[in-house]
């Protein structure tokens, strides 16, 4: 009795697996469970060879000429093929073209494309996502998801239903020449999971998935493009690894299957039979044993791995035999439909077979929508196709794949910027990005060598390359497609191994990640990133992870001689992210307004142009740079361009040597002047307050028009005080060909120091910062200019923030600012606008800075970071909150202590825009039409720079207009109304 039960027991134990077996795996695919009404009516309309030429799916081309359009024609009234597969062309003709086959076919047309990485795959202006190499190195395999739903968007924006892909090929042959790149990779389990991602991304947004190629393409190291390639695994191999995919999708609803051209001996062993035409791959293993419901497409029966063996017709005849639903790329549909007629009359196969067939076509028609079919609007096409978020998912997903694979010592993220000595080295194709990202967190020398060099190139390249203590070099292999060869040539691994006995050597690799074989070694190497291909958004990612912009935690998904799939290192950011406004989730649709309020105020001339750089939570969300440097528009405003800063070298040089004396206890704010610089005794600015001067409180006058005192009458200069020569006694440039007297300087302090004082209320003063700048000079006993280069701008990488930009820049770089007719007599470029700087040789504690809007913005990031960037501490927090908290508020002055504020509550006036920025905001203001603006509450910071004196200090209306605060409303705008 206890036999038979445990019998028993036994028995349903097993037909209790084999139930659970076959229902995990018996998943209908999604067309299945439409209303079948439209699809019966149709079939019942169609004749035989109506229901023959369901089954084909033809290769359509937007760029070829009237012939091929009268050829389709002809395929599609004649013959009523089921589909077309587009090829190479546009998107607009594409369009066209689709919306005119449909209007001539009895019976909607499915339309299918290759969009692995989008539908740029196989037509023009649209946008390219990354291979699926590349997503292979995702740990966050949302982001997949989220690329096959704007796939299917742009899919179904252009009329098109099936998508063929995603590859679920297991790419575990380094050598495979036609999947490699376009495989999530050589682990299973993760390309399963991947590719049910981008499944789910593209069925859940209306458009049909094909897995491909079935049963795995992976491991070859042929072309079926090309020839027949053998797969000689077992079943139990095939099984375990290959098949692995196939099943999970199929257990998801996948809705179709293309079969590859390979010969598997192991499930047939028919002589020279492609998979694609065996009853036993494609209906015993795929729809029987794997219960695969979905629709069954043949790989292009015109690719040599079985057109070779086959003439046309008879390889279309084959593939149906064997159990295919739909013949994609016939090279004869005629004969082959004539073909599938005599095969029905010899009984080979049954018209109920081949209703069968179709019906399951016209299932999937009316899953797409195509029983309610309207031709598509061709209006806005190419904007719908690329879009911000098509963009910024892109840049995201590059940003999340970037690998870094060696890190010796820590390299990367770099620090200590001005201990570094940098030359960029690009090697091969295209990189003007990557150096482009580069230049914007420090300044380098750029080299470029070609993949094939010389021995007296390299020889050169290395020995010019002696006095740099970092090298980053960056091989670039071709982006064109994804089957382009990888291979780092010998040449270049020659100069890398050599380079790296050299110098210290970071390496960006953008090509495949078995391109890292073909190097001798990388454990000479500081640091090496995978970035797996040369896109444009590939070159800012990994330009950003060297310097902490971004970081890392992404992993090989293939591996090569030097590393094991799965390896790769993690890092952390530590500076400026060059990013999207949608990755913070602002309300984007406001910000094309600062674009707006721009060219209308260039175009009313209240500047000639201008660059602006805003920023929140430590992503640059918008860095534009508009206009030129001149009204007669022949040279555009570009990003590294210089302009005089004027007041805003208060906040960036000036008080920053003061907080600096504050942390190291050598200042207090609340001394008087005194304590800190000599005065005369009989002098009444010896009592004034630091504090008072800094909140510009201490009745200072508001500035001393020092240059009228070196003028003659007839406003000629005086030639005892100027000359047109350099001389040891005429040794201050105030401006081309134009030098003062050495001891004027001397005069200048004395007119602030016998200026009158009035009484102490709030009243902007250049003044005060002449003598602060006496004072820090006399406490580090070194001019102001080498002082904040050395203390600030070298380690924030500010390579272009500085006095005397003429010493450091050519002219062509910096934006001019006034002609100067009532003092130089001479069109300002590379020297300082205000005349009481340019008496001090350029060099002012009020005035005199050059720079970009970029470096201003990490100066800016800087002090939001409560005195830390790059992993260095600058100031102590406390001294930054103390130095732009309001002074004082109670006197109904807004000033900070150096640093501008919002305007009081019921004050009118002050920097900010009318949209309530919060009471610890901070920032400044410049004469020549600059703002830098910081509100730690709102994580903002926002970098206005332009020339709006040009061609005169008489031009006002950039104020008048409100420019500046117009834009800062807008960003804070965008912020607060987040969606």
């Amino acid at each position: 009795m206890r036999g038979y039960s445990l019998f028993v027991f036994l028995c349903l134990y097993f037909v209790s697996s084999k139930l659970q077996a076959f229902d995990s795996v018996s998943n209908r695919p999604i067309f299945q469970e439409v209303d079948s009404v439209w699809v019966d009516s149709i079939l019942n309309t169609l004749s035989l060879e109506q229901k023959i030429g369901q089954l084909f799916m033809v290769a359509a081309y937007s760029n070829k000429g009237e012939k091929h359009l009268m050829e389709i024609e002809e395929l599609i009234k004649k013959h009523h093929i089921g589909g077309l597969m587009f090829m190479q062309g546009g998107p607009i003709r594409q369009l066209r073209l689709t919306n005119h086959y449909q209007s001539i076919s009895q019976t909607p047309l499915m339309i299918a494309q290759d969009a692995e990485w989008g539908v740029s795959m196989r037509i023009d202006s649209t946008q390219r996502f990354p291979w699926q190499m590349t997503l292979g190195a995702l740990q966050d395999d949302s982001l997949i998801y989220e690329m096959g739903r704007e796939v299917a968007r742009q899919c179904r924006r252009l009329g098109v239903h099936i998508n063929f892909a995603p590859v679920v090929d297991i790419n575990s042959n380094p050598n495979n020449p036609i999947i490699n790149n376009r495989s999530f990779g050589e682990n299973t389990e993760k390309v399963a999971h991947k590719s049910l991602m981008y499944m789910n991304g593209l069925q859940e947004s209306g458009v049909m998935a094909c897995a491909k190629h079935f049963p795995g393409h992976g491991d070859t190291d042929a072309d079926s493009h090309k020839t027949l390639p053998t797969i000689l695994h077992d079943k139990k191999r095939l099984d375990s690894v290959e098949l692995v995919p196939f099943k999970r999708l199929i257990k998801n609803g996948l809705g179709s299957v293309m079969v590859a051209h390979l010969h598997i001996p192991s499930l047939d062993k028919t002589d020279s039979l492609a998979a694609t035409l065996s009853k036993k791959v494609v209906n015993k293993l795929l729809k029987k044993k794997l219960h695969f419901q979905g629709l069954v497409f043949t790989d292009a029966l015109n690719m040599k791995g079985v057109s070779q063996y086959y003439e046309p017709g008879e390889v279309d005849l084959m593939a149906l035999l064997a159990g295919n639903d739909v013949l994609l790329f016939s090279q004869d549909v005629p004969k082959a439909i004539d073909k599938i007629k005599k095969a029905i009359q010899k009984k080979q196969i049954t018209e109920e077979e081949i209703s069968k067939r179709c019906r399951k076509i016209l299932l999937a028609k009316r899953w797409f929508g195509l029983h309610q079919y309207t031709p598509i609007n061709e209006e806005n096409l190419l904007d719908d196709l690329n879009t911000e978020n098509g963009q910024h998912l892109i840049s995201h997903q590059f940003e999340k794949a970037i690998t870094l694979l060696q890190n010796n010592r820590s390299i990367i993220p770099l620090k200590s910027l001005d201990t570094l000595q940098i030359a960029l080295v690009s090697i091969g194709e295209n990189s003007v990005e990557f150096e482009r990202i580069v230049s914007k967190y420090t300044s380098c020398k750029v080299f470029h060598l070609s993949e094939q060099n010389t021995e007296e190139e390299r020889a050169k390249l290395l020995n010019q390359l002696l006095p740099y203590n970092l090298v980053i070099a960056s091989v670039h292999k071709s982006n064109q497609h994804a089957w382009k060869s990888y291979h780092i040539h010998r040449d270049t691994d020659i100069f890398l191994q050599t380079l790296a006995l050299q110098s210290t050597l970071v390496l960006s690799v953008f090509a495949n990640p078995y391109s890292l074989s073909d190097l001798l070694m990388t454990y000479p190497l500081d640091g090496l990133i995978m970035a797996y291909q040369n896109s444009p958004q590939a070159q800012r990612a990994a330009a950003q992870l060297i310097f902490g912009g971004i970081g890392a935690n992404a992993t090989l998904p293939v591996s090569n001689v030097h590393f094991k799939q799965g390896h790769g290192l993690t890092s952390s950011p530590i500076r400026l992210k060059y990013g999207s406004p949608l990755e913070l989730g602002m309300n984007t649709q406001l910000l094309p307004k600062v674009d707006s309020i721009v060219m209308d105020a260039i175009a009313r001339e209240a500047m000639p142009g201008c660059q602006i750089i805003a920023i929140k939570d430590k992503v640059v969300f918008y860095d534009k740079s508009f206009g030129h440097h001149t009204y007669n528009k022949k040279k555009p405003v570009k990003e590294t361009d210089l302009y005089d800063l004027a007041s805003l070298t208060k906040i960036l040089a000036t008080v920053p040597m003061l907080m600096r004396l504050k942390d190291d206890q050598q200042l207090d704010l609340d001394d008087p002047l005194s304590h800190y610089i000599t005065l005369p005794d009989t002098s009444d600015k010896k009592e004034l307050i630091i504090r008072e001067i800094l909140a510009h409180q201490s009745g200072l006058a508001a500035w001393i028009p020092f240059y009228l005192q070196t003028m003659e009458e007839d406003n000629q200069l005086r030639d005892t005080l100027y000359s047109n020569t350099k001389s040891d006694l005429f040794s201050i440039e105030v401006a081309s060909n134009i030098f003062l007297h050495n001891q004027y300087a001397d005069s200048i302090l004395h007119q602030i120091i016998q200026s009158p004082l009035k009484e102490k209320t709030y009243r902007y003063s250049d003044l005060g910062f002449y003598l602060f700048k006496e004072i820090i000079e006399d406490r580090f006993s070194e001019s102001i200019d080498q002082l904040v280069s050395t203390y600030f701008y070298s380690p924030l990488g500010m390579t272009t923030t500085g006095y005397l930009p003429l010493d450091r820049f050519d002219t062509s770089d910096i934006v001019p600012t006034e002609f100067d007719y009532y003092f130089r007599s001479q069109l300002l470029q590379g020297h300082v606008h205000d005349m009481g700087a340019a008496m001090l040789g350029g060099v002012g504690g009020h005035a005199g800075l050059f720079s970009n809007a970029n470096d201003v913005a990490k100066f800016m990031q800087m002090l939001l970071q409560k005195g830390r960037y790059g992993q260095r501490q600058f100031f102590d927090a406390s001294t930054v909150d103390y130095f732009t908290t309001c002074q004082y508020c109670e006197l109904d002055n807004r000033r900070g202590a150096g640093f501008d504020k919002a305007a009081l509550e019921n004050q009118e006036g002050g920097p900010a825009c009318d949209c309530n920025p919060s009471k610890n905001a901070f920032g400044h203001t410049g004469f020549t039409g600059t703002m830098a603006w910081v509100d730690p509450d709102e994580q903002l910071v926002y970098v206005f720079l332009s020339n709006r004196i040009h061609p005169t200090s008489e031009n006002k209306k950039l104020l008048e207009l409100d420019v500046r605060t117009q834009i800062m409303d807008v960003f804070y705008e965008s912020i607060r109304t987040a969606e």
